[in-house]
């Protein structure tokens, strides 16, 4: 080989191998601007990833899916990782899916409860490992909840039993609520009592009987209202302590051929229920804007794993152990009337969906 072309492979090899210096440290460069490092070595990104648990009672109403996929989505917006597991109304299952929920090192637990005093062992073993606690929606009894958030439940109640008396000022109630393991229906029970006392005590409104749905089953619903029916007593008005309780009542009517003769009102504005408030079986629902709600539980959850101090919340609810603060919303009692402004106008349902059966 000529010495001219060894120098010249020489020069092309010292060159590249500059090159491959430059471009090792302009990636190095771009690296720790984007992923600064701590003094003992670990990212800051990876440090600033929290983990958030959530803790579902059940999934079976349509409303419990909702609230999952947005509180997942809304996590992952703000940069958190989040692992969402179902109870499937079993307290047992609760309990051991907030054990393993732990075990994946969550810095905070989203808890909607299937009992609202069993969950507290729960909550006992968060606490125990200094993770905090959001009460979701349900209120978790005799425990050390950081925060309960939730609509005014007590204000559901009421917009059930004003929606009620306004179509019947006189006759028989048949009152049907959720489960007792859920303190949302004795707060619906305190608000439809209020409105309703005085037309009970002048004698205007009977109440001819108060049932309590297990597990807020459907079924329970529509049997308590076929042997009422089968024995030909009369129903003026229904008051469901949620939708799918309603739909069961309806299916009921249906049956005895009654369906949208006796006003039924229920919560959560289902896409089924919807549709039957325009249709006529149903008067109204009440509507309570979850997007809303999973939003605020997403917002604070992240700022409680990352050691913020959230907006401070001036409510407070007594749960047996402690004054909880309380973040609450407001619902919304729709009708056929202002279906169009509420439910269509949040796109919480889609006009094609809601009117499909309407000509």
């Amino acid at each position: 080989m000529k010495q001219k072309e060894k120098v010249r492979l020489f020069v092309i090899v010292l060159l590249l191998l500059l090159l491959l210096v430059l471009v090792g440290k302009t990636v190095a460069t771009i690296y720790a601007l984007h992923f600064p490092r701590d003094a003992q070595g670990s990212s800051k990104e990876q440090n600033s990833l929290v983990r958030i648990g959530f803790s579902l009672g059940t999934l079976k109403e349509e409303r419990w899916l909702r609230d999952r996929d947005i509180v997942m989505a809304k996590v992952q917006e703000m940069g958190g990782e989040i692992i969402v597991l179902n109870a499937n109304n079993s307290d047992r299952d609760q309990l051991a899916q907030v054990n393993y929920l732990l075990e994946q090192k969550i810095d905070v637990l989203i808890l909607v409860p299937n009992d609202l005093h069993k969950a507290a062992a729960a909550v006992e073993l968060a606490k125990k490992q200094g993770v905090k606690v959001i009460s979701y929606d349900r209120l978790v009894f005799n425990a050390d909840v950081d925060l309960y958030i939730s609509f005014d439940n007590e204000k559901v109640g009421e917009f059930m039993a004003s929606a009620v008396l306004q179509e019947v000022p006189q006759g028989n109630i048949l009152i049907i609520n959720g489960a007792t393991s859920d303190h949302n229906t004795t707060q619906i029970k305190t608000g439809y009592d209020r409105v309703l006392s005085e037309s009970i005590a002048a004698g205007r409104i009977k109440i001819i009987d108060e049932q309590w749905a297990p597990n807020w089953m459907k079924e329970y619903a529509f049997s308590i209202a076929d042997q009422f029916l089968q024995q030909n007593k009369q129903i003026d008005a229904v008051i469901c302590g949620n939708d799918s309780l309603a739909e069961g009542v309806i299916e009921a009517l249906s049956q005895h051929r009654l369906a949208g003769q006796a006003v039924v009102t229920g919560q959560d504005a289902d896409l089924a229920a919807c549709q039957r408030v325009v249709e006529g079986t149903q008067l109204m629902t009440v509507y309570k804007p979850i997007e809303k709600l999973a939003d605020a539980a997403a917002r604070v959850a992240i700022q409680l794993a990352r050691g913020e101090e959230p907006c401070p919340v001036s409510r407070k609810i007594h749960n047996g152990f402690k004054d909880v603060p309380f973040y609450v919303l407001e619902p919304v009692a729709v009708y056929k009337e202002n279906m169009d402004d509420t439910i269509i106008r949040d796109r919480f349902h889609l006009v094609d969906e809601v009117y499909i059966n309407m000509p």
